[in-house]
């Protein structure tokens, strides 16, 4: 490579609605990191998937530069190629009907349909991946009869299939219960010995694990804390990006939160 980096942000600002959702954004991401991005609700997280996928641009001024692999002039579907994002919003796409293994098949195609005339190659890459990742087991089931945990995992996998170089995953335990939560989390896990490059967006520390070698804490749309988890994952931190009083410890390889006292910041 000659760049280091697939995406470069200098002086980005982006408007959605009428809203400034991404501020002066100064990033830089490296092949071949797996990373965080942590923040509450409304800190502009989800807005700056919107913009590497090309939802929202940037806005036209001087001194302002995205790339994305290395290009300024980006061609989206060669983007879509490169680049997959697994967020809520796909699984209103999803006929309940359909099955894991076409579901999956369907990710090469860019569709959520099951696909008529199936390769042999389609077979070959979509059995590979169903053992890859120890989920054969679900490959006939209907997607409305899986829980929601293995719903997450399928729909990772049918980003996989295509075999991106990032793999976004926009808040992938939220709204789930504990044993899904962990399933997710350890399934995730796995997904480094695949060699792919995860961008995590969440706001839940409990998705922060050691595959993770850079963690970036944004808050009111401004990055207050950017690098490896020893150096960014503290009381001090933590507490100033959620206004809260909380202890953190790391246990066993994932971190934990308690409570300080029943006081706590003003909650904007």
């Amino acid at each position: 490579m000659n760049n280091d980096y697939w995406l470069e942000a200098r002086n980005i600002t982006c408007i959605k609605n009428g809203y400034e959702v991404v501020k002066d954004l100064n990033l830089k991401l490296k092949y071949g990191e797996n990373v965080i991005l942590i923040g509450p609700n409304g800190s502009g997280k989800s807005s700056l998937v919107e913009l590497i996928n090309r939802t929202i641009y940037p806005v036209i001024k001087n001194g302002a530069v995205f790339k994305i692999f290395n290009e300024e002039l980006i061609n989206i579907w060669g983007l879509r190629k490169r680049i997959s994002v697994v967020n809520h919003e796909i699984r209103r796409r999803i006929n309940p009907k359909l099955k894991v293994i076409d579901l999956i098949n369907s990710g090469l195609y860019g569709k959520y349909c099951k696909i008529s005339e199936k390769t042999e190659k389609d077979y070959f890459l979509v059995e590979m991946l169903l053992k890859e990742m120890q989920i054969i087991h679900l490959s006939q089931k209907n997607f409305s009869y899986l829980s929601d945990g293995e719903k997450q995992i399928v729909l990772i996998a049918r980003a996989l299939i295509k075999k991106p170089d990032i793999l976004i995953l926009d808040e992938p335990i939220a709204n789930l219960d504990l044993k899904s939560k962990f399933y997710v989390i350890d399934q995730i896990n796995e997904l480094n010995k695949l060699d792919t490059q995860i961008i995590c967006i969440t706001h839940d520390i409990t998705m922060i694990t050691e595959i993770y070698n850079r963690i970036i804490m944004l808050k009111d749309r401004m990055i207050i804390a950017d690098g490896s988890q020893s150096k960014t994952i503290n009381n001090k931190n933590i507490n100033k990006l959620f206004d809260i009083n909380i202890n953190i410890i790391k246990h066993n390889g994932s971190w934990h939160i308690y409570r300080k006292s029943k006081k706590q910041l003003s909650i904007k």
